[in-house]
């Protein structure tokens, strides 16, 4: 059922240098919020910091879009190295506003591939620069509709999302007390080369490649108390390009704009500083 009010969710535009890309991309994820009963809200990069800040402020939720570019290397503490594509400081300013916005009033988060390396960078994370070669083509690119299988963690919220039909179970890992951690198998499309090293502040891992461990997902708020009082769920695939063939893609999005059309604000002023 989709939500009786259509709440406005803020996506950027994908990169401060690359038209074509981001008339063929934002697209896509606005069609996938509007499909899942929400008004994509288009995010500029040459905007003044006011002029952003009070466009972010009519919005329930935020999403983080893929981008061609890298996170700047020196946002987590590493050298940049040959592989790493050149950052875009346009589009790294405006996912921080909208990164320090969602997290100060709590709307619904969902980043995906590029916007999740952003969200995990901005929690404390870091990423591995580049990972080929692997056994996995995370590489393989918007034509390919399913690359590899991405092992979700059943007890997840993205676990929750899933039907044994698209995404039938699975026993791993070392018996314990409680049994073998139960996972889901998910196929996935993948476009990247990039990926989390170590998980941000709060953020927990919840789908790694089936065959190589590669963190294909995370989640989980800020207030490590209680992580589900906030949505934020980051993937490293691309599920707005699997709308049509994916339950699991749909039902994402679904989730998303139903907790934005719930969200209400927290009692502060603003959400990001005006200048």
């Amino acid at each position: 059922m989709k939500p009786a009010m259509k709440p406005r969710i803020a996506i950027p535009i994908p990169t401060g240098h690359d038209p074509e890309y981001n008339s063929r991309s934002w697209t896509a994820y606005a069609e996938a919020v509007t499909r899942a009963g929400g008004e994509p809200v288009e995010i500029p990069l040459i905007a003044s910091p006011r002029e952003i800040a009070d466009l972010i402020n009519t919005c329930h939720g935020v999403l983080l879009p893929g981008s061609p570019a890298d996170v700047n290397p020196h946002k987590y503490g590493h050298e940049p190295i040959p592989e790493c594509s050149p950052a875009d400081p346009a589009r790294e300013n405006v996912d921080e506003l909208l990164l320090q916005d969602a997290h100060n009033l709590y709307k619904p988060l969902l980043t995906i591939c590029f916007g999740t390396q952003s969200l995990n960078v901005w929690r404390g994370g870091t990423l591995l620069q580049d990972i080929s070669p692997v056994p996995v083509n995370h590489r393989a690119g918007k034509t390919v509709a399913v690359a590899h299988i991405a092992g979700v963690l059943k007890d997840s919220l993205l676990g929750s999302l899933l039907t044994p039909e698209e995404a039938p179970e699975q026993q791993a890992g070392p018996e314990t007390d409680s049994g073998r951690e139960a996972f889901l198998r998910l196929p996935i499309n993948s476009s990247h080369h990039q990926a989390i090293g170590i998980p941000g502040d709060g953020l927990r891992v919840v789908a790694r490649s089936a065959e190589d461990g590669v963190i294909e997902a995370v989640e989980g708020g800020q207030d490590p108390h209680n992580p589900q009082a906030h949505f934020v769920v980051g993937v490293q695939w691309h599920p707005e390009r699997s709308y049509e063939i994916s339950a699991a893609s749909r039902a994402l999005f679904d989730r998303f704009i139903a907790q934005a059309a719930a969200w209400t604000p927290r009692p502060i002023h603003t959400s990001v500083a005006k200048s």
